[in-house]
């Protein structure tokens, strides 16, 4: 049978009232044509690194309005699939007068889903949520939304079909091994994550927001300075790290961005440049313009912001990266660095009725981990001398003490940020300003002790399918929750750590299946629930959705 030349996707991703952002990859230069009703919208593709890709911009559309499409490459429809056991893929705009619903949650292995590996790995909840949401009585029951907070594809641990692609084309008996190396690498991760047929028509139809976390390069990605002078001395990391960001600006980024960012944005401007010019026959190779891009990036972070925002009628959603934007000389350690903290700031404002702050690390860490890392932060950096710091860099990596806990600086102003709103300081106080996030491996929701003003609240869902094993979650829990609290306390005080501007409490949680998350706005407040995916009678084809938990945030306190 020939191959298709669709290689991956169709991803819709950005959408608003009136336009959607639709991505593929095709497996050589061609002509990428999306229909919807009766209009239809062309763009030539680009390549990078021997792969070509497309970004279709569908315009002119009417808010509300469900619409199914098509795709076709050179002429030749190859989406939908012949024979497809699934729905029409639609593009599904936004309107004011539909409440706001958004699912979330972090960490997918892309691995089989056959019985063996359900035992090791669990049911792929983003799986079985395709296959709920493919069972629903159309689409006022899908979210406006999938939010991916980071580790999408893991760089460093990779699955027996990755290693076996690795193993094909280079000596895994060198460095990095198993690890990625190149952005050829990179492109089969995303094709493994991608391509499940029940993922890839959830993914073509329902649209995605994604930002990185560390395993999308690499574990502790910027955790410290040591760290990062570790990884530098390789052989191989400058490769990683530029395959890993110019991979992520090609099949994450770009279709994060609105119409009016990506005309900002100088990768794209030259992509439509060659658009524009109707003699360039050729296809524009961008390989060495995005590795040069992606290298500016790791060295010079303050060039490029991935952060991003976006507002859904009376929410606001804020996108942060915390890694990339990290500043590690100790004289001046955070979380994110001057222009990406002012640029938060300058976003972080009252007048909506949500404010939704997604960062794939938690800001509300259970307190016992957040004193943990408040104290391993100090003695890393020296309030202990030398040689407990060696000892505190080694416990940081060891244990991936670097969330924002670790990032004291940061973690306070942040925190100043969300109480000022709250308390409406900065513009008309909301309802609740929302924490989303994921990374930790279990799931748990946390809110700030306030006697006035709006609720601040943290929700995290993580894994989607990467489960702790079963002798880390106590471990996890009591260093979290139970008498470690109180010691990490008193380390963090011992270390002349200031109390934490704000406290917080534990409102529901842990729980450490796999699961995906959704908010949704409702008259009584705003709704969140977590679903895990379940196998009926070894009925592998159709896993279905059971509850695991669900909390509704009421009004102010």
């Amino acid at each position: 049978m020939p191959k298709s030349s669709l290689v991956l996707g169709p991803l819709l991703r950005y959408v608003d009232e009136v336009s959607a952002s639709i991505w593929v990859e095709t497996r050589a230069f061609s002509h990428v044509t999306v229909t919807a009703g009766e209009r239809s919208w062309t763009t030539r593709t680009f390549a990078a690194h021997g792969h070509h890709y497309a970004l279709v911009a569908v315009e002119g559309l009417q808010p509300g309005s469900v619409t199914p499409y098509t795709v076709q490459i050179d002429g030749a429809q190859v989406w939908p699939p012949a024979n497809s056991a699934f729905p029409a893929s639609v593009i599904a705009t936004l309107t004011h007068e539909k409440p706001l619903r958004i699912s979330f949650g972090s960490c997918r292995t892309s691995v089989p889903h056959d019985k063996k590996t359900n035992r090791t790995h669990g049911v792929d909840a983003l799986r079985a949520y395709a296959m709920h949401m493919a069972a629903q009585d159309g689409s006022l029951a899908w979210p406006d939304l999938i939010l991916f907070l980071g580790d999408q594809v893991y760089a460093d641990v990779t699955s027996e079909a990755m290693r076996q692609f690795i193993s094909a084309k280079r000596d895994i008996t060198q460095s990095p091994g198993t690890e990625l190396a190149d952005f050829e690498e990179y492109a089969q991760l995303y094709n493994l994550a991608w391509s499940d047929e029940a993922n890839r028509w959830l993914l073509s139809t329902v649209p995605t927001a994604m930002i990185f976390d560390d395993h999308d390069i690499r574990d502790d990605w910027n955790a410290s300075l040591s760290w990062k002078r570790e990884m530098e001395a390789t052989a191989w990391w400058k490769d990683r790290i530029v395959s890993g960001l110019g991979s992520y600006w090609v099949y994450q980024h770009l279709g994060n961005l609105s119409p009016g960012e990506r005309a900002d944005d100088d990768i794209w401007q030259q992509i439509m440049a060659h658009e524009a010019d109707a003699g360039a026959g050729a296809e524009l190779d961008l390989t060495a313009t995005l590795d040069a891009f992606a290298e500016r990036c790791d060295q010079e972070p303050t060039t490029y912001r991935w952060s991003y925002c976006r507002d859904f009628g009376d929410a606001r959603l804020i996108v942060i990266d915390s890694r990339a934007a990290r500043v590690l000389d100790p004289e001046r350690r955070s979380l994110l660095d001057d222009s990406e903290t002012a640029w938060l700031d300058a976003h972080m404002r009252g007048g909506f009725r949500h404010i939704f702050v997604a960062t794939s690390l938690p800001f509300l860490l259970p307190t016992g981990l957040h004193n943990m890392e408040s104290w391993d932060e100090a003695i890393s950096e020296g309030a202990w001398g030398p040689r407990a710091a060696r000892i505190g860099e080694n416990l940081r990596q060891a244990f991936d003490l670097e969330h924002w806990g670790a990032f004291q600086k940061s973690f306070r102003e942040v925190a100043g940020m969300a109480s000022e709103i709250a308390d409406g300081v900065r513009g008309t106080a909301p309802e609740s300003v929302v924490f989303l996030s994921g990374d930790v491996h279990f799931s748990y929701v946390a809110e700030v002790e306030r006697t006035s003003g709006s609720r601040i609240v943290q929700a995290v869902c993580s894994p989607i399918r990467n489960p702790l094993p079963v002798a880390m979650r106590s471990f996890a829990a009591i260093v979290a929750y139970g008498i470690a609290n109180r010691l990490s306390r008193r380390l963090a005080r011992s270390a002349k750590v200031a109390p934490p501007p704000i406290t917080w409490t534990g409102l529901k949680g842990p729980w450490f299946e796999n699961g995906l998350a959704t908010l949704a706005v409702t008259p009584l407040g705003l709704r969140i629930w977590w679903m895990t995916g379940i196998i009926d009678n070894d009925d592998l084809e159709h896993p279905r959705m059971r509850e695991i938990a669900a909390i509704t945030v009421g009004g102010r306190p």
